[in-house]
């Protein structure tokens, strides 16, 4: 079954510079976001590959571009507004994605719907995850359990393990238990802490075997430290490197939009 066959890589895929696979996003909104979106090129930039770039320009005392396109990065939150509406106006399913993740934020579920709509008829893993949520909650949309499973299995079947996680625990709700702990061990493979949770808990319960999960735990390492790099590493010892003067005066609506 195409549902339960192993992504090859996660919906973030490889940063476009280094092509070391991307780090998932982190639960908690204090620790820090190991990759960097940009609105110029609508790339998603591993933070080693924004550190090396800050790195030069601190030292060579170079114009601010940013690390993919050498576009100049934009001057403060209405620059960068006016740079969204750019993207959204070429129809780019990246900025599509931003603008809908930024009325889930504001509660604008409504328009929420449309972007996300646009963006996953374009292909956006993201998009499909938002969607599924909407339908599921019946938020801008008449609720539809079955579009909003749909739209999740699009999401997980792409390599999206937040909605993969998301499936396992509507199986596991249903008394599906092995259908459900497939569902954690894709994830888990993926570099999913939450999956690895939702695994330790089948393992107590006896929905998933001691060498099983073994193996999950051993894989979702091995998924962690391939998104690891020594340029990475320095980013994270060095954050204040990683917003220069243009950065820290739109570095508000960024994250906003990511």
């Amino acid at each position: 079954e195409l549902l339960f066959k192993q992504p090859e890589s996660t919906h973030l895929g490889d940063c476009p510079i280094c092509f070391i696979p991307l780090p998932l996003p982190p639960r908690h909104k204090n620790k820090m976001n190991e990759v960097s979106y940009h609105l110029c090129c609508s790339k998603s930039i591993c933070l080693g590959c924004v550190y090396e770039s800050r790195l030069k320009i601190a030292e060579q005392s170079l114009e601010q571009k940013c690390p993919f396109c050498r576009t100049p990065y934009p001057r403060g939150e209405a620059d960068a507004g006016r740079l969204l509406k750019k993207r959204l106006a070429a129809n780019d399913p990246v900025a599509l994605r931003a603008a809908a993740g930024r009325c889930l934020d504001e509660g604008n579920f409504s328009d929420a719907f449309k972007y996300a709509t646009q963006a996953a008829a374009l292909g956006d893993l993201q998009s499909h995850l938002h969607l599924g949520y909407l339908y599921m909650e019946g938020k801008g949309v008449e609720a539809d359990g079955k579009k909003g499973n749909f739209h999740l299995e699009e999401s997980a079947i792409g390599g999206h393990p937040t909605a993969r996680c998301n499936l396992g625990k509507g199986e596991g709700q249903w008394g599906n238990h092995e259908r459900a702990m497939k569902h954690f061990i894709i994830a888990a493979n993926q570099g999913s802490d939450v999956a690895v949770e939702q695994l330790r808990e089948g393992f107590k319960e006896g929905h998933v075997s001691k060498d099983d999960f073994a193996a999950a735990l051993r894989a979702y390492q091995r998924a962690v430290d391939a998104t690891k790099s020594p340029q990475r590493e320095a980013a994270k010892r060095n954050p204040d490197l990683l917003l220069l003067r243009e950065m820290k005066e739109s570095a508000k609506f960024l994250s906003k939009v990511t």
